[in-house]
């Protein structure tokens, strides 16, 4: 009887224990994404703003140089240069410290990016900006140390679903994005519910999600075997992509190893390249992108975002790297395409989705991105294309401080990083 009593009794302590963590995640997920939510809508309604203004004054393109000093002199008055998207992932690893005043930092300077014609996202200010934001919240909770790091992610989902109203792709994006080959499965419920209120509060501000309309086209083999050759050549351009980005910022510190140089010889060489070429590659580039799920793009605008962004981020102007990747990959897919005889809408998509998942290294958050970003009637060439994309790309990524954890190619731990 003795032994009943004390089984009894365990069985509520641990059910008391999980509803406890249940209620406890979710209230900081809630509250997480609820601050999210606000600063990731203004920091939206900045970008598009500062991008408007550019456009209502074109002047402005010829104070990139101006606008990269500027940039280069907030990082130093306050002693966050260095510090980026990477810090943010290696923080989920290690714990480590995340500076506050890396959240106004990235703001300010992603929209003087964005103001002055820069070619660049809002994804990698939106991973600083979340990961801030939840780290300092969970300090301010007083969460366990090692609580800290789903608070981090908590942050990244929230204003990553506020950004593009892809409250689903987030969350998972948040959870596969540090360590590939292995899920934070703990970070769930905090992240599920930190992206559903990022994503509310957006929308009730005024932040339309970002949707595009593609026809369905029905499954046939034929179709799947062309999806599949276009994923091997997105994944092809998805390494080009991050060998640039990294190659380009490496050069650029060795070559002009002064910070106020670089930023101003990057500057007027993006002047230079926009009076050659055209303003389609400034900014995120998101009519461009429209235009290639429409079946229209130039031959090589693909190769021109990458040569753009490159030069944008290997300066010092700061942004992200995904929007731009969706640039990338719908031009591309929608050029490859119709090469490949396929349907140019359903090309571009997969560009776009194929591009991003080779450059990230994260399948299912990109699956989702495809049924968030385009609806679920082509998802299966969609997963046929990410499957293909993830391996074929190796193990190049957009952020170095990712881990790859398990083989592509096997079932084997490696543990190595992205490159």
């Amino acid at each position: 009887m003795e032994q009943w009593k004390e089984r009894i009794v365990y069985r509520l302590r641990r059910m008391w224990l999980y509803a406890a963590t249940l209620v406890k995640w979710i209230a900081v997920g809630v509250l997480i994404g609820a601050v999210g939510g606000v600063v990731g809508t203004l920091f939206h309604m900045g970008v598009d703003q500062a991008t408007e203004l550019r456009w209502e004054h074109p002047w402005i393109l010829y104070l990139l140089p101006v606008g990269g000093l500027v940039i280069t002199a907030i990082y130093r008055v306050t002693r966050t240069e260095g510090k980026g998207t990477n810090d943010i992932i290696r923080s989920v690893h290690f714990g480590s410290h995340i500076p506050i005043l890396l959240v106004p930092v990235i703001f300010v300077s992603t929209v003087i990016t964005h103001l002055c014609g820069g070619s660049a996202g809002r994804e990698g200010a939106a991973l600083q900006i979340g990961g801030g934001i939840g780290y300092k919240t969970g300090t301010l909770l007083h969460l366990h140390e090692k609580d800290l790091p789903l608070a981090t992610m908590c942050g990244m989902s929230g204003v990553f679903a506020a950004l593009f109203g892809t409250p689903l792709t987030a969350m998972l994006f948040a959870l596969e994005v540090i360590s590939v080959g292995v899920l934070y499965y703990a970070g769930l419920i905090p992240c599920l519910a930190a992206a559903l209120t990022g994503y509310r509060v957006s929308v009730l501000l005024g932040v339309p999600p970002t949707r595009f309309s593609i026809p369905a086209v029905e499954m046939e083999l034929g179709v799947t075997v062309q999806v599949a050759v276009l994923a091997v050549l997105c994944a092809v351009v998805s390494i080009l992509l991050c060998r640039t980005l990294h190659w380009t910022e490496h050069a650029m510190e060795h070559v002009l190893g002064n910070v106020w140089l670089r930023s101003a010889v990057g500057g007027a060489a993006l002047i230079g390249l926009t009076l050659l070429l055209g303003t389609d590659y400034n900014g995120a580039g998101m009519d461009v992108i429209t235009a290639a799920l429409g079946g229209q793009a130039k031959g090589f605008a693909w190769l021109w975002k990458i040569l753009f962004t490159a030069i944008t981020i290997g300066c010092g102007f700061k942004g992200g790297e995904v929007v731009p990747s969706f640039f990338i990959g719908a031009t591309f897919g929608c050029v490859a395409g119709s090469l490949l005889g396929m349907p140019v809408p359903l090309a571009a998509a997969v560009g776009l989705i194929c591009v991003f998942c080779g450059a990230v290294n994260c399948p299912l958050a990109s699956m989702m991105l495809s049924v968030e970003l385009f609806g679920a009637d082509n998802l299966i060439y969609f997963a046929v294309a990410c499957a293909i994309g993830y391996l074929i790309s190796g193990y190049s990524g957009l952020y170095k401080s990712q881990r790859i954890v398990y083989s592509k190619m096997r079932a084997e731990f490696i543990n190595v990083n992205a490159k």
